[in-house]
């Protein structure tokens, strides 16, 4: 009898993280696995399945308009439950920091069921930033049974916070793996978007900026700083396109549309799929966001990346240089990516590839522990 192993995730960035060990789990011998969607980014979810080809084989549709986080958790509480108890799984895989992720798990907990976190370890030591995220991560650490972190910081981390070793292995982080197949994917096929893309408006001889932002923490005054500093940057710099596939939250929506709508050279396009996203990291001369995959991801390609938080999770992407963190004020984004437009040595200098995020093979690094992990349960063997 294989062993089930089920796969829980909502959100787009977990999506893009879990696909590449998804497709090695498919194939992987003595493995049946079952992957369940929460729907928390529901439109943007089936983008990164489409571009994976992947489906799911559970959606529970639990999102609903307006939902709070209590809300949320509720539901995903209530129907997460409800399949375990039919489905049985030998281990419930989550990734990361989002609520579903804290929930799978808890859920799980609840049953007995093992936990297995795929992202683990990162942390700012900040509940309030990122949040919820830092307090999803931790409260998942402490009930997981393995620990897939990326990095050895990482592993360090739940060492202190007195993980045993033997529960945690170092894997490297799968949005590298993720990375790297879309880039040769789209090599492969000189790949483009299509003419009637929204992105059809770049011009390739005029430098590009991608942006995005989403993070709760920088609703409010936070983004209304972000996009000063974007409309200032656009009239300073006319011949640079700064290009903003804008998150659905209506939080983000109404701000960003809002205040730069009718900038010339700001252009405000639906959220991508991620082969279009991995194109524009690619396409772009450097890359302003608030994002977690986006700090691993744009070192990886040799990108520059101001990061608009205060914090970060994630500190082995500020050892290389390449990665700036400059919060959500107005004067120091636009001085840094000024800087980035302005000055050659500086973006030189942040422009090399750093990616201490290993080599694009996580995903089988984590399919073979956990392959021998339910191995020894299966023969009696320690947890």
């Amino acid at each position: 009898m294989p062993f089930k192993v089920m796969m829980v995730f909502g959100t787009r960035p977990e999506a893009i993280k879990m696909a590449p060990l998804a497709r090695v789990l498919r194939q992987w011998p003595g493995i049946e696995l079952h992957i369940c969607s929460t729907g928390q980014h529901r439109e943007m979810l089936r983008q990164v399945l489409d571009s994976f080809e992947l489906s799911v084989d559970e959606d529970l549709q639990v999102m609903t308009q307006g939902q709070s986080l209590n809300g949320l958790s509720q539901q995903l509480l209530i129907n997460l439950d409800a399949t375990y108890e039919r489905l049985q799984p030998d281990i419930v895989l989550v990734h990361g920091d989002t609520t579903t992720s804290f929930i799978a798990a808890l859920a799980a907990f609840n049953r007995q069921l093992p936990i297995g976190h795929v992202e683990a370890g990162l942390r700012t030591g900040n509940l309030k930033a990122p949040w919820p995220e830092e307090a999803n991560r931790r409260l998942t650490g402490v009930i997981a049974d393995l620990h897939f972190a990326p990095t050895a910081k990482c592993e360090a981390n739940l060492l202190r916070e007195g993980v045993p070793e033997a529960n945690i292995e170092i894997t490297g982080n799968t949005v590298i793996d993720a990375l790297l197949w879309m880039r040769s994917h789209q090599e492969d096929l000189h790949w483009r978007p299509s003419a009637d893309s929204p992105l059809a408006v770049l011009d390739d001889k005029r430098r590009m900026v991608l942006i995005t932002g989403h993070r709760r923490e920088n609703f409010g005054d936070g983004f209304q700083q972000i996009c000063e500093a974007l409309a200032e940057l656009g009239q300073r710099y006319p011949d640079v396109q700064f290009l903003y596939p804008v998150h659905l939250n209506p939080q983000v929506q109404n701000a960003v549309y809002r205040l730069l709508s009718d900038k010339p050279n700001i252009y405000l396009v639906p959220p991508q799929d991620y082969q279009h996203f991995v194109w524009l990291m690619g396409r772009s001369y450097f890359i302003l966001s608030d994002s977690g995959g986006v700090q691993e991801e744009a070192p990886a390609i040799g990108k520059p990346l101001l990061v608009l938080r205060d914090v970060t999770e994630r500190p082995a992407v500020l050892e290389g240089g390449t990665v700036l963190l400059v919060g959500t004020d107005r004067e120091r984004i636009v001085h840094h990516a000024s800087q980035l437009l302005d000055d050659d040595k500086v973006y030189a200098r942040m422009s090399r590839v750093h990616s201490p995020y290993g080599d694009g093979h996580a995903s089988e690094h984590i399919a073979r522990h956990l392959s021998t992990w339910l191995e020894a349960q299966a023969a009696g063997g320690p947890a």
